[in-house]
């Protein structure tokens, strides 16, 4: 049988429930699981704080500004061929 606060869990996300009980994720296999040591190593967690720039997601993502820039008007790109 299932318990009614099982129930209700089951309506967020890993990440929501992460932050909620302020616990670190440890699922290394997880799209969204980056060794950040803060935002319980959940890179959604970590990118709803603030903004960032682009220097700071390649930090985060271990790759070039540059490359976080062709990626994000790649992204631009394909949102406006959308409509």
């Amino acid at each position: 049988m299932k318990n009614n606060n099982n129930e209700n869990n089951l309506d967020i996300s890993c990440f929501e429930a992460h932050k909620i009980y302020e616990k670190s994720c440890n699922k290394k296999n997880c799209r969204y699981w980056h060794d950040l040591g803060e935002s319980n190593n959940c890179i959604i967690n970590k990118s709803n704080n603030k903004p960032h720039t682009l220097q700071e997601i390649g930090d985060i993502l271990g790759i070039t500004r540059m490359r976080v820039c062709q990626i994000e008007k790649r992204i631009i790109k394909k949102l406006k061929d959308l409509n």
